[in-house]
């Protein structure tokens, strides 16, 4: 009890630092509310049925959809998006420019290393699988079942085909 007088006795008497140092103490704690409140407000929540499913990506053939999770895969920087696949499906032999980051959400996705597309060649990636590839590596895919997969990576995402022949963005490819 002795030590509490001693203490209030002391900041009394020096009452410009008791309210200094109360000062420089809510500023800390108005500062540590603020970063936890920008930490709230940085944690994003996307739930499977607000995803907006559009026809494409361009460079796809028909019957590949996509949904966008976050960024734009067409313009510098991250970016999520899903692609969902019909089943038997095909993406012929193709590289892309940057790091390719792919989570199979359901079915399997089957991916081929090479110039050419050869189903010996490949390997299943299934439900829950992960795969990542540097930029620059060839390879090619397909599905025997309706498939969803998520892709991450760097943008802009650039699907460079190696048979210009089997790039739908090509007149008359659809």
């Amino acid at each position: 009890m002795q030590r509490l007088r001693w203490v209030v006795d002391h900041h009394r008497s020096g009452g410009i630092e008791l309210t200094r140092s109360l000062s420089l103490l809510v500023a800390l704690a108005a500062i540590a509310m603020s970063a936890q409140t920008q930490q709230e407000q940085a944690v994003n929540i996307y739930q499977p049925d607000v995803l907006e499913w559009k026809e494409g990506p361009a460079a796809l053939r028909p019957g590949a959809r996509m949904a966008v999770v976050k960024g734009d895969p067409t313009k510098p920087g991250l970016f999520t998006m899903r692609l969902w696949f019909p089943a038997d499906y095909r993406v012929d032999p193709h590289w892309h420019v940057a790091d390719e980051h792919v989570t199979v959400i359901s079915g399997a996705l089957h991916i081929g290393m090479g110039e050419r597309f050869d189903r010996e060649m490949g390997k299943p990636v299934p439900e829950g699988g992960f795969m990542w590839m540097p930029a620059g590596t060839r390879h090619f895919g397909w599905t025997e079942q309706e498939t969803e997969i998520q892709l991450h990576g760097t943008g802009p995402w650039v699907v460079n085909y190696i048979n210009p022949e089997d790039d739908p963005r090509r007149p008359g490819q659809q």
